[in-house]
């Protein structure tokens, strides 16, 4: 126990020393940018607003963002919006306008709109729930937009910079966060249609948003577990990975066999609370990763993906997967894989997602609640081996959360006879090397 407590508090640790700093993704970011479209003078202006995902791997799923701020004064309405809505509109007594304002809070709330509203109530790259899709499932799909009128008594044509923008911006989303102030960068250029006319906002605000997995949860949410065809044993993900059972900090945990009303909630939807099936790792996801097939110059791994959480369907997962073979994937089955290079010369990273209208939806815990893939790798003999645990996963990640890997010394391990007979070939290596070295340097002597 105290070797598992001293490997999660590491963990920890190592994510807090981090930051939001990802290896795997350095430049990765959510970029909220202000393009200022119409000025008026001391009255206000026309502003719309889109939040980038520039992140590789890291989507954000339902219920979606929130974008949070706070004016500089209270002056600052939103008389009308489209493409979002703010969730308060506020105290507006001191108006006698009609229609009212949208928003007359001082630190709204916005929220997108869910698709299917009317086209009126629409303005491009909205309407999605607030999901945003990352930047290599669908970069399509991985930016969201809406527009204001926003009134304000601030003369921005007397003034420059970032004078009377808000502060204190969050997305609404755990595990980011934001920079405090918006800094005015060079206006955003874009084409309408099929034109070749470029045209620019008048002035764009922009804040850069990170995420860090130690802001978002003091524990992991996801697990690793091993097994291969050379051994019997089954590696189960470590003890207390994501929480320890029977523990006041285990939340809800069921059993298989539980009655159906335990399970169930008015909405249907559970009660945001961990329902989990209860296990000695605590994880709502497990990943499985297992060895399945050693040909003459392949190799086979199926990899599982299952849904240990009662309540909760993971809708356009992805899973990310370090393992240095990963460049030679020769196929891949029921899921949809691209490799990521974050370094030239390196590829040993790679993603992976569900088929469109296949198994984008990794559903809650049951019968279905599961996804599962095999990929065949051609051996690279420069370095393919079975000992030392080379077959396994570096780093395992589910949804942009970094999976607990058991401890190296648990992995499953070549019967003795066959590590004999490795061993015994390696070594085998160097006399003959030796011969052929001696038997070249006795010829060039006698040249």
């Amino acid at each position: 126990m105290e070797k598992i407590n001293l490997f999660f508090w590491s963990f920890c640790f190592l994510q807090w020393f981090a930051g939001a700093y990802d290896p795997l993704d350095p430049n990765g970011n959510i970029t909220v940018k202000w393009d200022f479209f119409d000025i008026r003078d001391e009255d206000g202006y026309v502003v719309t607003v889109t939040l980038y995902n520039n992140q590789l791997y890291r989507h954000i799923e339902s219920p979606g963002w929130a974008l949070g701020w706070t004016w500089p004064s209270e002056d600052e309405i939103i008389l009308h919006m489209s493409g979002a809505e703010a969730t308060k509109q506020g105290d507006c007594k001191r108006f006698k306008s009609d229609p009212l304002p949208h928003s007359c809070e001082r630190s709204p709330v916005i929220v997108d709109l869910v698709p299917g509203v009317p086209y009126n109530l629409q303005t491009a790259n909205c309407c999605k729930g607030g999901v945003i899709s990352s930047l290599t499932q669908d970069p399509s799909k991985a930016i969201s937009s809406f527009q204001m009128a926003v009134q304000s008594s601030v003369n921005f044509t007397a003034t420059s910079g970032t004078f009377g923008s808000p502060s204190n911006f969050s997305i609404g989303v755990p595990g980011y966060t934001c920079s405090n102030n918006m800094a005015l960068v060079e206006p955003t250029k874009f084409s309408t249609g099929n034109s070749q006319r470029i045209q620019q906002a008048l002035m764009t605000w922009q804040v850069v948003c990170s995420f860090s997995q130690f802001r978002e949860s003091n524990a992991p949410s996801c697990c690793v577990s091993l097994s291969s065809f050379y051994s019997d044993a089954i590696v189960n993900c470590p003890r207390c990975s994501c929480r320890c059972p029977h523990t006041g900090l285990a939340g809800n945990c069921y059993i298989d066999d539980e009655p159906d009303n335990k399970l169930q909630t008015p909405n249907g939807e559970g009660d945001g609370k961990v329902a989990v099936k209860c296990s000695e790792h605590m994880c709502p996801i497990q990943v499985h990763w297992h060895v399945k097939v050693n040909y003459k110059d392949y190799w086979r791994v199926k990899v599982t993906i299952t849904n240990l959480n009662f309540f909760k369907n993971y809708s356009d997962w992805n899973l990310v997967l370090e393992h240095p073979n990963l460049q030679n994937i020769t196929q891949i089955f029921s899921f949809s894989y691209q490799p990521l290079i974050v370094y030239p010369g390196t590829n040993d990273t790679g993603l992976f997602w569900g088929m469109p209208f296949y198994n984008t939806m990794l559903l809650e815990h049951g019968e279905s609640g599961n996804v599962q893939t095999e990929m065949i790798l051609h051996k690279d003999s420069r370095d393919f081996t079975f000992e030392g645990g080379w077959a396994f996963p570096r780093r395992v990640l589910f949804n942009g959360h970094e999976c607990v890997m058991p401890s190296p010394e648990t992995y499953p391990s070549l019967p003795k006879a066959a590590a004999a007979t490795a061993t015994a070939s390696a070594a085998a290596v160097v006399p003959v090397a030796s011969s052929i070295a001696h038997f070249l340097i006795t010829v060039l002597l006698f040249l």
